[in-house]
């Protein structure tokens, strides 16, 4: 009896196992392709958007000569397919996070809809082959507007945007070693 013969199936290989003494069955069995997860899966979709993006164009930009601007003019497209309500400045409601009524002010994209589609085509754009060093999802100009988009919506919402600080005592004492968080309990006696 083979012993490879449960191996055959744990390493997905193409020959199926047959019960007559271990010969197999030469016929190849297709494979399957396990499926993308929703991370993968909205990576490609916004890749294949973006590439359309070029395409449409006039003229039509190839991806070797994209650059940042093409990627800011990219997302201000989206915003017309945003649901985030952005209040202007001249609107009653600016500054208010629950306002009570209606107003005219325009949707856009959400700050953090922009922020996870930039992540996924950066990582994207260097899986098709591109460089790090060349690539315009990672510039410097995309990550002012990304911040620029965060602190308008915040400001139009009435919602202090503050940066979360670092746990410096937890890092401090794992580096030391320390690993008695209980400082703060009375000592028994």
């Amino acid at each position: 009896m083979s012993t490879s013969k449960g191996k055959d199936i744990v390493e997905g290989s193409s020959r199926s196992p047959t019960h007559d003494g271990g010969a197999s069955d030469d016929r190849i069995q297709p494979q399957h392709q396990l499926p993308l997860s929703r991370y993968e899966s909205q990576k490609k979709r916004d890749w294949n958007t973006f590439g359309q993006y070029l395409r449409n164009q006039r003229p039509p930009v190839p991806l070797s000569q994209c650059n940042s601007s093409h990627v800011l003019e990219f997302l201000r497209y989206l915003d017309q397919f945003g649901k985030t309500k952005v209040h202007s400045q001249g609107c009653l409601f600016f500054g208010q996070t629950e306002p009570p009524g209606p107003c005219t002010c325009p949707l856009k994209q959400a700050w953090g809809s922009l922020d996870a589609l930039i992540g996924r085509l950066r990582a994207a754009y260097e899986e098709n082959g591109g460089l790090p060093e060349t690539n315009p999802f990672a510039s410097g100009a995309i990550r002012v507007y990304l911040r620029e988009v965060r602190d308008s919506q915040a400001k139009a919402r009435g919602i202090p945007y503050k940066k979360k600080k670092k746990k410096r005592n937890l890092i401090n004492n794992k580096a030391n070693g320390d690993t008695a968080t209980t400082s703060s309990l009375p000592a028994l006696q």
